[in-house]
């Protein structure tokens, strides 16, 4: 294995300099330094100053530090002036409402059709591109990029703990221990998890049910959060999915579920109870809240969203990448568990 090569140190510099003036060769201040004669020569070569027509090594570490400069800046996929080829496919993502770690893992499966990388690159990731957007100077193009994130904030902030649901007394509960293995090991589809999407202060309201194996969200359209509205808003929506496909329903501590074994006796879906103040316990639904939140943002009234506009919210989370589903889409994972159950009631 040959040496590495390093450039000259500030003190190699300095040497080279005083030697120089003193009159010696290449070779004699290589031999001084024991470093090789060309690298003598570059360094000279490098630090060589026209106006005084001779080595100055304050000039060469400043030449050195500039041309390294240059090179970090050409070798970056993301630019502040958005020049480089590789901005193309960033917009692309963001104009489909993916989140940067879902673009950037469908760029790495290939799966983007309009990818313009420089060459020899083949995938960017998301810090890349967060840090290229937050490091843009203020202005028009960066407020412009910053509204197509999922979380369109000035600044990149630190997140805080949500509080947990107040307990609220329900009667008859049953605790989400109580829950099948198959639920909690994500082994078979039919196992939802729910909450209400509140909006402004708490007056209107939309149900959110997703399924813990295949992410599949869906939106159920509500005129007030009183309890028997929504056990039947609920079960008019799950009623349409096959049996197998409508299993089990962990929940908050919300008064909205008090009809929680009506819903259970009409439906044959148990209701499992989360633990006070212990969110995680619904941690799916959790995150797909946050999803949801930005098409249905805080403080707005959600009476105003059609059952059309409902449904297309739908489209766009359940046509989304996830990490968690080894990048396919909920609808995608969906119609794999379908064909699966079909397949094994045939044979």
């Amino acid at each position: 294995m040959g040496k590495r090569y390093s450039h000259p140190s500030e003190t190699e510099c300095w040497a080279i300099e005083s030697k120089l003036s003193e009159g010696w060769s290449y070779a004699a201040i290589g031999r001084f330094l024991k470093r090789s004669r060309s690298t003598i020569m570059r360094g000279r070569r490098r630090g060589h100053w026209s106006g005084f027509n001779r080595y100055l090594a304050e000039f060469g570490r400043r030449y050195h530090l500039r041309k390294r400069h240059e090179a970090g800046v050409a070798r970056c996929k993301l630019d502040a002036q958005m020049l480089k080829p590789a901005w193309i496919t960033v917009l692309f993502g963001l104009r489909q409402e993916w989140s940067l770690q879902q673009l950037c893992d469908r760029l790495k499966d290939g799966m983007i059709p309009l990818t313009h990388l420089p060459a020899g690159v083949r995938s960017l990731s998301h810090e890349t591109i967060y840090r290229a957007i937050y490091g843009m100077p203020a202005g028009q193009q960066h407020a412009e990029l910053v509204k197509l994130l999922r979380h369109s904030k000035a600044g990149r902030r630190k997140h805080r703990k949500a509080k947990g649901k107040r307990f609220t007394g329900l009667q008859n509960m049953q605790s989400i221990d109580q829950r099948p293995d198959t639920a909690n090991l994500h082994l078979e589809p039919g196992h939802w998890e729910g909450d209400l999407i509140k909006g402004t202060l708490g007056r209107s309201a939309v149900g959110a049910l997703v399924d813990r194996l295949t992410r599949r969200t869906l939106l159920v359209k509500l005129d007030s959060a009183h309890a028997e509205h929504v056990r039947k808003a609920f079960q008019a929506r799950l009623s349409k999915l096959p049996p197998h496909m409508r299993l089990t329903l962990p929940y908050d501590r919300g008064t909205e579920m008090a009809c929680h074994e009506q819903f259970t006796a009409e439906m044959g879906m148990p209701v499992f109870f989360c633990k006070a103040y212990s969110p995680w316990q619904r941690g799916t639904n959790e995150n797909t809240n946050g999803l949801i939140r930005q098409y249905l943002p805080k403080g707005s009234d959600l009476s105003t969203f059609s059952h059309r506009e409902l449904t297309r919210i739908e489209q766009r989370l359940n046509g989304r990448p996830r990490r968690v589903l080894g990048r396919k889409t909920p609808d995608e994972v969906n119609e794999l568990a379908l064909q699966t159950y079909q397949q094994q009631h045939r044979a």
